[in-house]
């Protein structure tokens, strides 16, 4: 193994590791006692940790089996390997170490689901990042996908989550409110994985018309040792040609980007924006 797919194989071991505690902790700490009803297989596996006290993570891999054979066809052999991998150390994470951490009581039980949705969606927007899964909905999303391609993944996502919450509720959460507690964490948790996700590659873009292009161009490096991008663009009312200088950067670099850019053109037309994501030299590298 080559010293970068190894570095590459201890961060995949790291990140499921503090997913996996951050999972067991919402799972353990402030799920269990409140009988929150959740998504997924996790929220199959409470059914039995309510119950009969057995450990939700290994529950979790138990049922996790046939869907692994079922879903080998779409999924293939080196995602569901990565997935096996997430799954047996977070397992460890959840089972093991999560609940030695002492518990927190917390009387607003709308806060208690807050916290379970924000510590689930960091846990499983960890993994994502990775390419890897939890197994469990995942799989499940995958298999009627391929079966059914005319579906969106967004409608298989909902009617999984739908099903699963309803069969907690009615096996051991028993109320109305919990069913909408339970719709709440899901809701807080794919908000924070779609912004984990997306701010963990997010970044700023400068776009600067001006006829100083190449000056602002040295002066951007300088200040910040940002490369940028020039090229000529023509304005729709007049016509005339103009220089236009693309820069990417990170939020705390833009203010320096706008200043030189002002200094050394105070007519130049200067728009910011937020980029989701950028990848390349000096930032994130892209991995397929």
């Amino acid at each position: 193994m080559s010293a970068e797919k190894r570095k590459e194989l201890i961060i995949d071991v790291l990140m499921d590791a503090l997913s996996g505690l951050c999972i067991g902790i919402a799972l353990y700490n402030f799920a269990a006692d409140a009988k929150f009803p959740l998504t997924g297989l996790t929220g199959i596996a409470m059914i039995f940790y309510q119950y009969w006290g057995w450990k939700i993570g290994l529950v979790t891999i138990v049922l996790n089996i046939p869907l692994i054979f079922a879903a080998y066809r779409v999924l293939g052999k080196k995602f569901l390997l990565r997935s096996f991998k997430t799954m047996a150390v977070g397992t460890v994470m959840m089972d093991l170490v999560a609940p030695l951490i002492p518990k927190i009581e917390l009387s607003n039980v709308v806060m208690n689901a807050l916290v379970v949705g924000v510590l689930t969606g960091i846990g499983f927007a960890l993994v994502y990042m990775r390419n890897s899964s939890t197994g469990g909905a995942d799989f499940i999303m995958m298999i009627i996908k391929a079966r059914h391609p005319h579906m969106s993944l967004g409608r298989i996502f909902f009617i999984v989550d739908v099903v699963i919450i309803a069969i907690d509720t009615l096996a051991y959460a028993h109320s109305f409110e919990a069913l909408c507690y339970g719709f709440l964490i899901s809701y807080v948790g794919s908000v924070v994985v779609d912004k984990v996700m997306i701010n963990a590659d997010s970044g700023m873009m400068c776009m600067i018309v001006t006829n100083k292009a190449e000056a602002i161009a040295d002066a951007i490096d300088k200040a910040v040792e940002r490369g940028t991008t020039i090229f000529t663009a023509k304005g729709g009312y007049k016509g005339d040609e103009r220089q236009v200088l693309m820069c990417a950067c990170s939020d705390k670099q833009m203010y320096q980007v706008n200043r030189v850019a002002k200094k050394i053109d105070v007519d130049a037309f200067i728009v910011i924006m937020e980029s989701k994501a950028v990848y390349g030299e000096g930032f994130k590298r892209f991995k397929p």
